[in-house]
């Protein structure tokens, strides 16, 4: 069906069902960038308490923090 032949009924909502589309899509984005800046300041407050961090291969960095961190 094209939108020639859609009812103003139909065409509210189709824009209704457009809108909510788009409000999701900017919630997703807006959670996205919430979870990187936290992963940033996490990733900052651990090099600057073990500065040892950045010279560690990520998959050492992983094996250390789960030695460390596994009876918590």
């Amino acid at each position: 069906m094209t939108n020639k032949n859609l009812t103003t009924d139909e065409k509210a909502l189709l824009q209704a069902k457009h809108r909510l589309e788009a409000a999701e899509a900017r919630d997703r984005v807006k959670e996205r960038k919430a979870r990187t800046r936290r992963l940033i300041q996490e990733g900052a407050i651990l090099e600057s308490v073990a500065p040892i961090v950045c010279s560690m291969d990520l998959e050492d960095l992983k094996h250390e923090l789960s030695l460390r961190l596994k009876d918590m």
